[in-house]
């Protein structure tokens, strides 16, 4: 399952810089404007419009797969089993006392090495 983690992590991670391209390779609304106007060519690779729809539809469709590679990122991190070997999950099922003094172990009582004997009561 590891395995396949990872390999939705790589196709998330190519879809996220493909849509950072292509939204910077993208015009703005008001591009086309000046356009009209008669500074800057109108035309291009795709003709006057061809670009616009097929850049947008890329766009969308790398949207679509970063977000389905997002949701099954998601699911595959709350499915994992209980003893994951993660060193918080033991972190905080075994928490370390600090050691104390060898002579200060042998004078104190039982109780007072625990830390509810040094929580003050009213």
């Amino acid at each position: 399952m590891n395995v396949l983690v990872n390999v939705i992590l790589v196709v998330q991670m190519l879809a996220a810089v493909g849509m950072i391209g292509l939204v910077l390779v993208q015009h703005g609304k008001g591009a086309d404007m000046g356009a009209a106007f008669g500074s800057g060519g109108a035309g291009s690779l795709f003709g006057a419009s061809g670009s616009a729809n097929f850049l947008s539809r890329s766009t969308a469709v790398l949207a679509t797969i970063f977000f389905a590679a997002t949701l099954a990122l998601a699911y595959f991190g709350n499915a994992r089993p209980a003893s994951s070997n993660s060193v918080l999950e033991s972190a905080a099922v075994a928490p370390v006392a600090p050691a104390a003094p060898a002579s200060a172990a042998a004078s104190a009582p039982a109780a007072a090495a625990s830390g509810a004997a040094q929580i003050p009561t009213k």
